[in-house]
This record gives C-alpha cells, structure tokens and sequence, in this order.
C-alpha cells in the first residue's frame, strides 16, 4: 500500500472508532490495537535511524494519530521529536516526514539552563523557572525577535501549557553547535526554548510551521500514565 494511503487509512480508521467511542471510557478494539503496533513497527523500521529511539517514536505517534483523528492539527505530513533522554551533545531533533516515511533532518537542539547540564533531567511549566516543558506542542506562526527568524509554539498539555505565555519559541542559536561543545564540554543551554543550530535552520522552520505536531519526550513516568496524548492506548 502506498505510504500516504496507509498512514491516511489508518487516521480514518482510528476516527470512526473516535467518534464511536467519544462518550464512553471503552478502549479501542483489539483490531486497532493490532493495526497501531503493526504501523508502528513498520514506520520505524523505514526510518531505519538507532539514533530515534522506538518507545520515543511510538509515544509521539500516538498523540499524533489521536490529534489527526480529531481534526486538531493542520499539517498531516510531518512530526518533530526530540528526545530529551538523550545527551545534548548528540543529535536528539528529529524532522519525520511520515507520508514518506522518512527523517527529512536531525540536529542537535539545546534544552533550559535549569533543567541540567549535559543531560537534561529537570522540568517545568512554570514562567520564569527556565526549563523545558515535555509533551506535546502544535506550531504556530513565525516573527523576528531578538534571534532573528523564530517560530512559536502552543502546548497542548498540562505539561507546557504556558508555553506561548513562557515566550517558548523554537529559534536558531549559535551556542548549538560543534564547536560551543568542543569548547565548554557541552551544548548552550536556553532560558527554556528548544533552539537550533544556524545550519539549515530556515529549512526546518518552512517544514515545520503553521500546524505541524511536536514532541519533547522524556520518559517521566507520571507524566507518560497520565497524558490524554501520550498515554491513548493503542498497545493493549
């Protein structure tokens, strides 16, 4: 089957069900249950990156499927993950174009001062706490600021629903890069935005702006077993 007909298939299959069972607390179908591992698996294995890590993937591809199935997100074609779990000094921002199946960029991308140094590990929704917010984020519209060329971002959780009001904005910044950690023993850290090396940054922003879905994982346990997005149970 086509990858953009099979992707396409299941949001449609996946809605019916929604719409099915929006009144009720039933679990999907075991069929569906089934239909998601299958996909699941088959996209990550198309990628075919060890740099993503799977349990990230599938976690953002659920709210991915749960948002798409509901209408609540305008760009259908790609998803930004970045892997918190991961150390800043590694490549942990991933552009995936899922109708090609494919990862279009990766790059490494900084995380808030206050939530570690090397490896981030503390987080907050909190204005002025300085940290990252993890969950999920729908893309919004861009403007020039003080780092040139930036793209907000509105969280759709508890987890980071301050972000517009937190100023958390995705912009380029060149403390991420090579030679900042070839210098400091690190990435740059931000006051709470996930930035971006200058390298291919314009490119990044025209993929993902005005709609697109994206995740910050980290694998916080009451944060995974209680996201209405993270948690939608496909598995079981």
């Amino acid at each position: 089957m086509n990858k953009n007909i099979r992707l396409l298939f299941f949001i449609g299959i996946l809605y019916s069900f929604t719409l099915s069972l929006k009144a009720s607390d039933k679990a999907l179908p075991k069929s569906v249950s089934l239909e998601f591992t299958v996909y699941a698996n088959d996209v990550y294995k198309h990628l075919n990156d060890s740099d993503l890590s799977f349990k990230a993937f599938q976690t953002a591809l659920k709210g991915f499927l749960k948002l798409q199935s509901e209408n609540k997100i305008k760009n259908k074609q790609f998803i930004t993950i970045i892997d918190m779990s991961m150390s800043a000094n590694k490549n942990r921002f991933f552009l995936i174009d899922l109708k090609n199946e494919s990862i279009v960029y990766k790059s490494k991308v900084a995380h808030g001062r206050n939530s570690g140094g090397e490896f981030a590990k503390l987080f907050s929704n909190k204005i002025g706490s300085f940290k990252s917010s993890i969950g999920f984020y729908k893309t919004a519209e861009t403007y020039s600021g003080k780092h040139g060329l930036s793209l907000r971002l509105d969280g759709l959780e508890y987890s980071n629903s301050n972000a517009r009001k937190r100023a958390i904005v995705i912009h380029a910044a060149d403390y991420v890069s090579d030679v900042f950690i070839d210098k400091n023993g690190r990435l740059g850290r931000s006051l709470g935005c996930p930035s971006l090396p200058i390298e291919n940054y314009t490119k990044i922003i025209d993929h993902i702006k005005n709609g697109s879905l994206l995740f910050i994982y980290y694998p916080n346990k009451e944060y995974l077993e209680t996201s209405k997005l993270a948690n939608v149970d496909f598995t079981n």
